[in-house]
């Protein structure tokens, strides 16, 4: 998937990609919520809420306020979960969860960057417990993700150690480059979203993916090319959340139906 530009060769340069709506078409963490459900880390409330946040996720522009308001829902969500069990089910679900969600036009540039001698980088505000492993997936050569706190006991706090978004984002490449000796001016960037303009004016190729109203608008008035990906069965954003939504129904009315079949068997005749 080529803007017809040839590529800058050379081990000297990275091509740097943001994950979630850029690589893959869904916040990367809602994407287990079915996952973490079954393996005990959520209740049905908790499922419910991360199938509208998943829902909103896609409809939404990523502007600030909509990322804050994702990332405390994520971090509430995660705080007590034991980061062992997490990286666990990630491992065992990371194919049939992350391999639909891959947007063709992604993996197509990660090939092509990789055939020009580049390495490529991961950059994401979601957790590295997560990112890492679809990193991997991706044969990406390097993650730089958020970084959550874990207690003694090993379970998440429900706070950040590191927050891999916006300006840090920038920080973050500047910190690979320097690490591994990339060449920030023949490099490239990929992202979705216009709180990642940091991350984009600190290379000298920057792209844009299925950009936000305010990243493509900034994007033509800079003369970035733009790149419009989609997967080859594109779900509707409803339908894309369909599933986490389905479980959490048949749970929650399983547990109403039992819950008035104990007060039944409870009540005197």
């Amino acid at each position: 998937m080529s803007d017809g530009r040839p590529l800058t060769p050379g081990p000297d340069v990275a091509a740097f990609f943001d994950l979630d709506k850029t690589v893959i078409a869904k916040s990367s963490i809602l994407a287990f919520s079915r996952e973490f459900f079954h393996g005990g880390l959520l209740d049905t409330r908790t499922l419910m809420k991360s199938a509208y946040n998943q829902l909103t996720f896609a409809l939404s522009p990523a502007d600030a306020d909509h990322v804050e308001r994702l990332r405390r829902h994520v971090t509430t969500m995660c705080r007590g979960w034991d980061a062992t069990q997490v990286q666990r089910i990630v491992a065992e679900s990371l194919d049939e969860v992350v391999t639909p969600l891959i947007y063709a036009g992604a993996a197509e540039l990660i090939a092509l960057h990789h055939d020009q001698g580049h390495d490529v980088v991961l950059v994401s505000a979601s957790g590295r417990d997560i990112v890492e492993p679809i990193g991997a997936l991706l044969g990406v050569d390097h993650v730089r993700a958020s970084e959550m706190r874990v207690d003694d006991d090993g379970h998440y706090t429900g706070e950040l150690t590191y927050y891999c978004y916006g300006e840090e984002k920038r920080a973050a490449i500047e910190s690979v480059a320097a690490e591994y000796g990339y060449d920030l001016d023949k490099s490239y960037a990929f992202t979705d979203s216009i709180t990642d303009v940091p991350m984009l004016e600190s290379v000298g190729h920057p792209r844009v993916v299925n950009p936000d109203r305010a990243l493509r608008r900034h994007a033509e008035s800079h003369g970035w090319p733009i790149y419009d990906f989609a997967l080859e069965t594109e779900p509707s954003a409803a339908s894309a959340a369909a599933p986490v939504l389905a479980a959490a129904l048949v749970v929650g009315v399983g547990a109403a139906v039992g819950y008035g079949v104990g007060v039944r068997r409870a009540s005197p005749r």
